[in-house]
């Protein structure tokens, strides 16, 4: 074991978003070096991300103001799939080193897929700016499995295993008691936590048992029958998510069939996501050698986060478009059923704002500072508002960035890539009581996290237009 004994009190302690920041980057090469057309995808959408830069300046502009330039290569999202609470509850003072929280609730068993999640991320503005790397992290249902005999046998392996190293949970451990890592500390705690994410080609049950619970669900095997969760995908984030589905092919990538989620528009909202389908890899069971698919890559694209009278707009559109035909996002004409429906949902940024269908962030600009008592007045006119000082270009309004996931898009992507043609139908049973006993804390509400955001701009603009009408009365003295 590494020398991780206990800090001095003069020891400066490596922030949350430095060791984030360490450990995507590992995990991101150790992804690239485990799945080789990672890497190609990478590639692919660095590409068009410059091409998109480079020929629309607009789009540049627009995430250099909102801060979200320098965190486009960064930037990437994970997924790991855990069998017990003890998982879940350890996996959470994990994230918590790196800064990261519990944000939503996702019950994806009303698609078919026997897991309910939640997200852990960065929740500040400035966090999020440094690195908002994200982890979809599932846990499985195993009270939805029919078979009373195969549940329990799920539960007693699950349950004999260890997916934490002991490096990991005594850096935990120190992280808790002391406050912090050192910078040796941080290093090796990312060494330590990034053997709960890589892949294991030896499965911990015999082949008959795999294919037992494979039969029951495939999601069921792939959490059951190995020694960790291991990172089944890592995303990366692409300006234009279309442009990266048509060229997939001609790089040898074998990308599923349509992008999950709302359709190509102007002002993109919520999240795209596509992915290549996963890969069969070698597998050697406790009795004889064969094979699981579980690993895939996945490309998002990410808009504006939107409010609650947006998401039920865009929730009500989107159960339209499912209720035209059973195949739902494999129906053939899938794409153009979407793109009909969401004509009634507003797509330019102006109406989203004063329709409050979305949240946007603010800042006083050089033109409303110099107007700053008149601004100030019309800010406090109920009439007014903060949407007459952007209309008035006193006040800029931009995006704020959906950090999140969708539940129907999340069960698209399991479905696809745990044998395309899989669709089982649970009832309904959300159990959020249940899921953050098992994590140990509540999950954060993600709409009241951006709702804040907006909240603390419009403060922020405030307190600056105070600052210079006193500024100016002082001057005038």
């Amino acid at each position: 074991m590494a020398d991780t004994q206990a800090t001095s009190s003069l020891t400066p302690f490596v922030s949350a978003d430095e060791i984030r920041t360490r450990f995507s980057r590992a995990m991101s090469d150790m992804y690239r070096d485990e799945v080789p057309q990672y890497g190609t995808l990478l590639d692919l959408v660095a590409e068009v991300n410059a091409d998109v830069l480079q020929s629309q300046p607009a789009v540049q502009q627009e995430l250099a103001r909102a801060g979200d330039l320098e965190r486009l290569n960064l930037e990437r999202h994970g997924a790991i799939r855990l069998g017990t609470a003890y998982e879940l509850s350890t996996m959470r003072r994990l994230f918590a080193v790196m800064g990261m929280q519990a944000v939503g609730y996702y019950d994806l068993s009303v698609a078919g897929v026997p897991v309910h999640a939640t997200a852990f991320r960065p929740v500040a503005d400035e966090a999020l700016r440094n690195n908002p790397f994200r982890v979809f992290t599932s846990l499985l249902r195993l009270e939805l499995i029919a078979d009373a005999d195969l549940r329990a046998k799920a539960a007693d392996i699950v349950a004999k295993r260890q997916i934490f190293t002991p490096e990991a949970l005594h850096l935990i451990d120190l992280h808790e008691t002391a406050g912090g890592l050192s910078d040796d500390q941080a290093n090796a705690f990312v060494a330590a936590a990034l053997e709960t994410f890589r892949w294991h080609s030896d499965a911990t049950v015999d082949l008959a048992t795999y294919e037992s619970l494979q039969q029951s669900h495939r999601l069921l095997a792939d959490v059951v029958c190995f020694k960790g969760p291991h990172i089944n995908h890592l995303t990366p984030r692409t300006l234009d998510i279309d442009a990266i589905q048509a060229l997939m092919p001609a790089r040898g990538i074998n990308a599923k069939d349509v992008v999950e989620g709302p359709p190509r528009r102007t002002c993109p909202i919520l999240l795209r996501q596509t992915s290549f389908k996963a890969l069969e890899e070698t597998v050697r069971f406790s009795d004889h050698t064969g094979s699981h698919t579980a690993r895939f890559g996945e490309i998002e694209q990410r808009g504006v986060a939107l409010t609650a009278k947006g998401r039920a707009l865009y929730d009500d559109l989107l159960a339209q478009v499912r209720s035209m035909g059973n195949a739902g996002s494999a129906a053939p004409d899938y794409v153009t059923r979407l793109a009909q429906a969401f004509e009634q949902f507003p797509d330019s940024h102006v109406q989203m704002r004063e329709q409050g269908l979305a949240y946007y962030r603010y800042s006083l600009t050089e033109a409303g500072a110099q107007q700053a008592q008149r601004a100030l007045a019309l800010l406090q006119d109920p009439a007014a508002g903060m949407d007459a000082l952007v209309a008035a270009a006193w006040v800029a309004a931009e995006p704020i960035t959906y950090e999140d996931f969708l539940p129907v898009s999340a069960a698209g992507i399991f479905q696809s890539n745990l044998g395309g043609q899989e669709q089982r139908q649970y009832q309904a049973h959300a159990a959020r009581q249940a899921f953050e006993h098992d994590l140990g804390a509540a999950a954060l509400d993600e709409l009241a996290l951006y709702a804040q955001a907006q909240q603390r701009s419009q403060d922020q603009v405030q307190a600056a237009l105070h600052a210079a009408v006193a500024l100016g009365a002082a001057a005038a003295v």
